[in-house]
């Protein structure tokens, strides 16, 4: 009987813990960008919306092509990603709904510091005509992630012709940081985000080969977004935690830690979710 009274009292004293949910299932599936993921971003945010909110959060960094795949396949339940044309037509076919910007960095040209291509300090489309016309080595990501579809972008701005299977245009098919230690090795050029290869300066230190050749252009902004996987499509999909995941990455607390996220004195973000 002790033993009964014992077990019923503590029962009691669980399901009467603050922060308790009835619900086992206090768990959301994120699919996102590998730059929020390389940075440390997720790191650093996501330990303070589980704290506030008491829901655990899971995400696989992969490219945005991929993430938007999965949120597609019901995989996930939200996504963090950053293609903006391609998250318009995610939404347009009735995969994905609710999406709200809440940051932005830039995109970058970096390459070899001896600049083999003499582009430093070009507009983005003069600087990618003269990389081809130099056959000079330019290391594109290569799988379909946000930063490919804007490098294809910018190609197509610069040229007639999109480079696939010229020798000196390589297509690593691997995430960021990868591409970048490539186009090091090469002495080429990249497309990269900002906040991405500020944690790859970190990384290399004293050993850095690569630097920023191209920069500031108004058509390299770098637009992150979240988006809810909508349920008419995913019956499974929790779309009460994913919109409590936008809003908290939309709230004053979340923009003023990514605001305050810095690596070497650098910010690798700019927050500007509209509230």
């Amino acid at each position: 009987m002790k033993k009964n009274a014992l077990i019923i009292f503590l029962s009691i004293l669980i399901f009467a813990a603050p922060g308790y949910s009835a619900e086992k299932n206090t768990e959301l599936m994120m699919a996102t960008t590998t730059s929020t993921d390389n940075t440390g971003l997720l790191d650093y945010l996501m330990p303070e919306f589980t704290k506030d909110s008491g829901i655990k959060i899971f995400w696989t960094a992969v490219g945005t092509g991929k993430a938007l795949k999965m949120g597609e396949n019901c995989d996930v339940d939200v996504l963090l990603v950053h293609a903006p044309g391609a998250e318009k037509v995610f939404i347009e076919k009735g995969f994905g709904t609710k999406r709200k910007e809440i940051m932005y960095n830039d995109f970058i040209i970096v390459g070899d510091k001896s600049d083999p291509a003499g582009i430093k300090g070009l507009s983005s489309k003069q600087a990618l005509k003269k990389i081809m016309d130099s056959k000079s080595v330019f290391v594109s990501r290569g799988d379909n992630s946000g930063t490919h579809k804007k490098e294809l972008l910018l190609w197509k701005d610069a040229s007639e012709t999109i480079p696939e299977k010229q020798n000196w245009y390589i297509q690593a098919g691997q995430g960021m940081l990868a591409t970048l230690n490539m186009a090091a090795e090469k002495k080429g050029y990249a497309l990269t985000d900002r906040g991405t290869f500020i944690k790859y300066m970190d990384q290399k230190k004293d050993s850095l080969s690569l630097g920023i050749a191209v920069e500031g252009s108004d058509n390299l902004k770098n637009q992150y977004s979240v988006i809810i996987v909508d349920p008419k499509n995913c019956s499974n999909a929790k779309f009460d935690y994913a919109l409590k995941f936008q809003e908290w990455m939309c709230s004053k607390k979340a923009q003023e830690m990514i605001k305050n996220f810095r690596l070497l004195g650098k910010p690798l973000f700019i927050p500007n979710a509209s509230q």
